[in-house]
């Protein structure tokens, strides 16, 4: 949130030991960096052999000053380690120039399957073992390890794992069963459940232009190991995602107009519509139990695309015999923004300080710097937390904050408040057209907004299909930390319907605008959403076994939406919206129960739909409030 007069600053919630020491030299960039890379590394290339025989391509860079040893730095990736040929250098070495500048060896592999690696990929390959298969992304990087610590000289017998995203995905399997040598993985936004919040399905629902415009550049056949496999961006021919994917009509239409069944892993997200056997066995939380290296893992607030996997992986590895260090690190960043760029804002807000830098600085370098080399102080708190709206940095022994205490708001006419209506089926409604979507962005985009987690809601809040309910302007302080938990109390004239809920940060009408304020944007009531998550209504009681509504008869949807922490300021207004659509970022549910992935366009139809609100159907939100 915009707070014009507060500079960062590090707020302390439990008596810790001292932060990390700062790095003694600001990263290089640019020409200097590339000239320093050249400088100071030698590039060597490997096919590291894997336990079936298969071998992986393997980039090492090692440092030329051999008066000392290094830890090595492993990042296992299916979007190529290139560029290829032991005379060519990149421009950086990931994950940064601080890791450059201080000394490591740089390992980059292409997982199986990949560019200039032998096998076959498979999309977040199953941690169990497959069709008499012995090996998984697992064994990989244990074999790889073994492999480098054996074979390349000039190590110190430490080895550290980090990825964002994807590579976060291969870094989570990484920590399991870990080699011996690895001390220390840092798993970054990784995915982790493909169908229940990562990515691709968010309960259930599709995020239909991120899997389609993804899978299209992505999900790509060759021959076997290759330089060449270029990621194609689709061509829409409009600015419009809007208007395309309204236009593509049902989700069959996607394969029959566009892909020509040249993106196989469409079809198969399209067989598995319910959370199955397949969707379940790629599931790598389950999986996360007796971690050894320390971990830091590290998420985004806003982070469109693997949000969830953050939470999840650090929750996985607390729940499950966790290590000795296991920290978690969440700033207010979208996805990867924290390796990049200074991190003083996002779309709308500016957050008053560099908040990326802070954390590459501060936090990143000197855990791989303390657990690989020796080097500082190992004071990492279990959560260090950027608190948005104040924007503060805060540590805390655990996450959510121990202090954290549930506070319930009611939906009632138009308000929030603190208890239902004594008597009476009160009730809302509004129809829901899936030929007329709510909009889930007041702006033109063709794929999935980065910002759109914190944009502007004042659009949606004046729509007939969208229900508002808010409470007076606050007193003091609401500060929120931890889930979001939704209970819905609806009927449907249809038999099935999605809920969309939305909660907003509503500022006061006399909010100062930016300055400088380029787009033009006008602060006062500015509605900033917090956190609003899909749940396909047919799911509500299982992931596997769908359920169709009864039209008319009142039914319990009950979910959660991933962790915040945000502090609304006197003056401001909690705000929450429910509404049924949320285009194209969400794929349209026809509102008749079937598969959604082969319904026709005639199942597509109007419903109308209530949320109820009465003491026997207490529709409410609760929250974890820090005082």
């Amino acid at each position: 949130m915009i707070r014009l007069l507060l500079a960062v600053a590090v707020a302390v919630a439990a008596p810790l030991p001292a932060v990390f020491a700062q790095p003694a030299q600001k990263a290089l960039s640019g020409a200097e960096l590339r000239d320093y890379i050249r400088a100071n590394y030698t590039k060597y290339e490997y096919s590291v052999p894997m336990r079936d025989g298969t071998k992986l391509f393997t980039a090492v860079y090692v440092p030329k000053d051999d008066s000392k040893t290094y830890p090595i730095l492993l990042i296992r990736t299916p979007y190529s380690v290139g560029p290829y040929g032991a005379d060519k250098y990149p421009d950086a070495l990931r994950p940064g120039a601080l890791f450059a500048q201080s000394g490591y060896i740089f390992a980059y592999q292409d997982v199986r399957g990949r560019w200039m690696s032998e096998g076959t990929f498979e999309n977040v390959r199953p941690h169990a073992f497959q069709k008499g298969e012995k090996f998984n992304e697992s064994t990989d990087t244990f074999d790889t390890v073994e492999w480098l610590t054996k074979n390349v000289k000039g190590h110190n017998g430490n080895v550290g794992i980090t990825g964002i995203s994807y590579p976060g995905f291969y870094t989570v399997c990484g920590m399991i069963d870990a080699h011996p040598a690895v001390k220390a993985v840092s798993p970054q936004a990784p995915v982790t459940d493909w169908f229940v919040g990562d990515d691709f399905h968010h309960n259930g629902c599709l995020f239909l232009p991120h899997c389609f415009n993804f899978m299209y550049g992505f999900d790509k056949h060759r021959d076997g190991p290759t330089k060449k496999m270029t990621r194609t961006p689709f061509e829409h021919d409009t600015p419009d995602g809007y208007k395309f994917f309204l236009e593509l009509g049902p989700l069959k239409n996607a394969n029959a107009k566009y892909y020509k069944d040249n993106v196989p892993y469409w079809n198969v997200i399209n067989s598995h519509p319910n959370y199955d056997e397949f969707w379940k066995a790629r599931n790598v939380r389950q999986h996360i139990k007796n971690v050894k290296p320390a971990v830091l893992t590290v998420g985004g607030w806003f982070d469109a695309e693997n949000l969830f996997g953050a939470l999840e992986t650090f929750k996985a590895t607390e729940a499950n015999n966790p290590p000795k260090n296991n920290t978690l690190v969440m700033g207010p960043w979208d996805h990867g923004g924290w390796s990049r760029g200074p991190g003083d804002r996002l779309g709308d807000l500016r957050f008053n300080a560099n908040t990326a830098e802070y954390y590459r600085e501060r936090i990143e370098l000197p855990f791989f710097e303390f657990h690989l080399k020796g080097k500082g102080e190992n004071a990492a708190p279990k959560a260090w937390v950027f608190e948005t709206g104040t924007n503060v940095w805060r540590k805390f022994d655990a996450w959510p904050p121990k202090g954290a205490r549930s506070q319930t708001f009611h939906f009632a006419d138009g308000a929030l408040g603190a208890k239902p209506a004594a008597s009476g089926a009160a009730f809302d409604e509004f129809v829901s057209d899936p030929a007329k979507p709510v909009p889930y962005i007041d702006k033109t985009v063709i794929g999935m907004a980065r910002d759109y987690m914190t944009a502007d809601q004042r659009f949606a809040s004046t729509r007939t299909d969208v229900l508002v309910y808010q409470t007076e302007p606050l007193k003091t302080d609401l500060t929120l930390a931890g889930a979001i938990e939704l209970e819905l109390y609806v009927s449907t004239t249809g038999t099935d319907a999605d809920w969309v809920v939305k909660v907003i940060d509503v500022y006061p009408d006399d909010f100062p605008d930016l300055d400088p304020n380029p787009t033009g944007v006008r602060m006062g009531g500015y509605q900033q959403l917090i956190r609003g998550e899909p749940f396909r209504g047919k799911y509500r009681n299982s992931f596997e076994k769908p359920e169709p509504f009864k039209p008319g008869e009142v039914t319990k949807v009950k979910f959660t939406m991933p962790d915040v922490f945000h502090t609304l300021r006197p003056g401001h207004r909690l705000m929450v919206q429910v509404q049924s659509t949320w285009f194209p970022l969400v794929d349209r549910n026809p509102q008749t129960f079937c598969d959604i992935y082969k319904a026709d366009a005639k199942d597509f139809q109007k419903q109308t739909h209530r949320v109820y609100r009465d003491e026997k159907h207490p529709s409410h939100i609760t929250v974890n409030v820090l005082k």
